[in-house]
């Protein structure tokens, strides 16, 4: 089998529902040292760059995603959505008439070993890319994120939702919503679902306690209560923990109506165990970190009834196919998960046009226009890159409509609007959609 980064590389260069608007406000944990300070405080690690004389040279893209680790289940879609980006981008030109380029690609590892993390930021901050795609977790993008935005390289993460990122840094953008929103949508389905006492079994990590801090809110301000696990009270457990005895028999004696699960491979631990001990599974929820699918990891019903939230609108059958595709001939594998590819499509694909715009591929260029190809300004909406690139070439305003349905970047860097998957876990224990909630976070 080919290793699947090679490939990756090879195929670019070969390649040349409902609607509900949702509001929310929190703070995250922050547990690593570049998350010291919020947005609010934190001084832009990109304050120093400055516009220059536009670089005409190639476009080059970094990624730093995870390739092990607890997240690594995310990396084939990742590598599937700006893959296939690449692909489209250069079948149509490229980019100022040369194709993309990509590398180096980076493993992001997990935030319970930000080594990883710091290792490959590094050996980014050196290259001669101008766009860096990734990471996933919010934690261990808040560990390097000064270290590359600091060289005026651009960041796009896919999947970042924790709320210290909001605004952090001039040069850091994303393409997920932040956790105000899925936060917000996940309360509201607990809230509809007639919980009146909830009970969070959370990781102490900036993604996990984030959205704690905004479904908390959110079921409180309905007229629920926080029976376990709520913010202040000191009960979140380590990333990485494998046991959960004692976590599982407290917040059962709390007598919750129901149960929120916020974390990411420890999940696998947490289930059997609420398992054991006899709770009713369908009275489970779950977010992106951890609505996965577990057919092979859990006997069959185990999951059955629970429910979980992922960002993102749910991708058409026929982008779906090019994915599976596209990942088939580059990987040699079979693509069985989506998450967050669209995101990764519509990172790269904006990184393009905002130097087409620019006129520019270095990083202030790229920067400088990635907000109004997003569409902050109007202008003519487009959904692929090669008529986007025929208005911009006309002298016309663009909005990039693309694949995950985020609505422009608002004054934070954050999509102003998106969609938020919710999904219900069936005898497989695999989760399958059920709808779509659009929330904006303005």
């Amino acid at each position: 089998m080919v290793h699947p980064k090679k490939a990756l590389v090879a195929a670019a260069a070969l390649a040349g529902a409902a609607t509900l608007v949702l509001a929310g406000c929190s703070s995250s944990s922050t547990p690593t040292s570049s998350a010291s300070a919020s947005a609010s405080t934190h001084a832009d690690p990109a304050a120093a760059c400055k516009p220059g004389t536009p670089s005409t040279g190639p476009l080059k893209i970094a990624t730093i995603l995870p390739q092990t680790g607890s997240l690594a289940y995310l990396n084939p879609p990742a590598e599937a959505g700006y893959g296939l980006a690449v692909q489209d981008i250069n079948a149509a030109g490229g980019v100022l008439g040369q194709p993309v380029q990509v590398g180096p690609i980076t493993d992001s590892g997990a935030s319970s070993d930000l080594s990883v993390s710091t290792a490959s930021a590094a050996q980014i901050a050196s290259s001669d890319a101008q766009v860096v795609l990734g990471a996933e977790s919010s934690s261990v993008t808040l560990n390097f994120v000064d270290t590359i935005t600091s060289k005026c390289k651009v960041q796009l993460s896919p999947a970042n939702t924790a709320t210290a990122l909001s605004g952090y840094s001039s040069y850091y953008f994303r393409t997920a919503p932040p956790d105000t929103v899925q936060g917000s949508a996940l309360g509201n389905l607990i809230v509809g679902d007639g919980v009146q006492k909830l009970g969070f079994l959370v990781f102490n990590d900036a993604y996990g306690t984030g959205l704690r801090d905004v479904v908390e809110d959110t079921v409180t301000k309905a007229g629920g209560s926080i029976v376990y696990g709520a913010k202040g009270k000191g009960q979140e457990f380590a990333p990485g923990q494998t046991t959960f005895s004692s976590e599982v028999s407290a917040v059962l004696a709390a007598k919750p109506d129901a149960i929120a699960i916020l974390a990411f491979d420890e999940t696998k631990s947490i289930v059997p165990e609420l398992k054991a001990q006899g709770w009713d599974m369908s009275k489970v929820y779950m977010v992106d970190g951890n609505t996965a699918d577990y057919s092979t990891t859990f006997a069959a019903d185990t999951l059955t009834g629970a429910q979980g939230t992922i960002p993102g609108a749910q991708p058409d059958a026929t982008f779906k196919q090019r994915l599976v595709d596209f990942y088939k001939t580059s990987a040699n594998a079979d693509l069985k998960d989506f998450s967050y590819a669209p995101e990764s499509y519509d990172a790269i694909v904006l990184a393009a046009l905002a130097a087409d715009k620019g006129k520019g591929t270095d990083g202030p260029s790229i920067q400088a226009n990635l907000a109004a190809v997003s569409g902050v300004n109007g202008g003519e909406k487009c959904a692929d890159y090669a008529s986007c690139l025929a208005l911009l070439n006309s002298g016309k305003d663009i909005q990039y409509t693309g694949k995950a349905g985020i609505g422009p970047f608002n004054s934070e860097n954050d999509p102003s609007s998106a969609f938020i998957g919710i999904y219900k876990f069936d005898a497989t224990n695999v989760p399958v959609f059920q709808k779509s909630i659009q929330g904006s976070t303005n």
